[in-house]
């Protein structure tokens, strides 16, 4: 299983040179990918594209861009100029809807029909990330447009898929999937199963199914289980997140997290790789030794 990490969302007006250092940082450490969100701080392509242009020999992603808010042309040519800052082959972009609240509240949009808004959003991105034109008319969508971007591959893209439409949706015209809040027993009965049923169906590679999830060792669990639940206490907030859950059998994010020593993480980090989990992001946060849960994920990679 290949094994990355997810970059912090730095502030302050170095935000971008502490970036930098984080991607440096990972890939001297050795992981094979490195990742950043894109919430309500740093553009998350950008930041990437200026990233990734002064460090090289690691594969970025995005985890993940939200949909609604961006036409899938404009997206389309925002991640094909950052492949081409940061070179080919090293770019995935993972996009999703993001949730209600945020859609409608925070920017003001309508969160209607979200299947049929991805979709048809696919239909759009997809040619254009392949260098090829489109001409598409939908019921949420429209384009009319080519893209003269001089890339030398095409960039794949993630899902962010959860529920069942979803994953068949991510099976059928994307790479594969990216999750969050999404443990080992809902990976193996429910992710995998119905998103590579999908992919083979449609004649697809099998995809790939990125689990991320907060990981931190210590000898110590108890201030980390505390700090997991703090940190991330609004994911239980989320309708989508606390679906995978409650079909994991998990409280809430402390019991997702991944916490304990050195042969209690592995464990844990293994049993998602067996459950069809193709990479493993570790989302670090403290208490904890750092240095220690950084060397003990490269050593799990393949």
């Amino acid at each position: 299983m290949r094994i990355g990490i997810m970059l912090d969302q730095p502030t302050g007006p170095d935000a971008l040179r502490t970036l930098t250092g984080e991607l440096q940082r990972a890939a001297d450490d050795g992981f094979q990918s490195a990742w950043l969100s894109h919430i309500f701080g740093l553009d998350a392509l950008t930041a990437l594209a200026v990233a990734g242009s002064r460090v090289p020999d690691i594969e970025i992603g995005t985890a993940v861009v939200p949909t609604y808010p961006r036409h899938p042309g404009a997206l389309a040519q925002q991640a094909r100029t950052t492949a081409l800052a940061v070179g080919p082959g090293r770019l995935t972009l993972g996009i999703g809807l993001s949730h209600k609240i945020v859609i409608e509240n925070m920017f003001g949009l309508d969160f209607e029909r979200p299947a049929r808004h991805m979709k048809e959003y696919l239909a759009i991105l997809g040619p254009l990330l392949a260098d090829k034109p489109v001409s598409f008319t939908g019921e949420t969508l429209r384009a009319n447009l080519a893209l003269s971007v001089p890339n030398e591959d095409r960039i794949p893209v993630l899902l962010a898929a959860l529920g069942p439409a979803m994953l068949k949706l991510a099976g059928r015209e994307s790479d594969g999937t990216v999750l969050w809040m999404t443990g080992p027993v809902t990976v193996r009965e429910h992710i995998a199963p119905v998103i590579n049923s999908a992919a083979e169906a449609a004649g697809r590679p099998a995809p790939r199914i990125v689990c991320a999830l907060p990981v931190c060792v210590t000898d110590d669990p108890a201030p980390a289980r505390e700090q997991a639940g703090a940190t991330f206490a609004a994911y239980n907030q989320l309708p989508s997140y606390r679906a995978m859950m409650d079909h994991e059998g998990a409280a809430g994010p402390a019991d997702m997290a991944i916490i304990g020593t050195e042969e209690q993480v592995s464990e844990r980090i293994r049993a998602i790789g067996a459950a069809g989990a193709t990479e493993f992001v570790g989302v670090l946060f403290s208490p904890g030794n750092g240095a220690r849960t950084r060397e003990l994920l490269v050593g799990l990679s393949d």
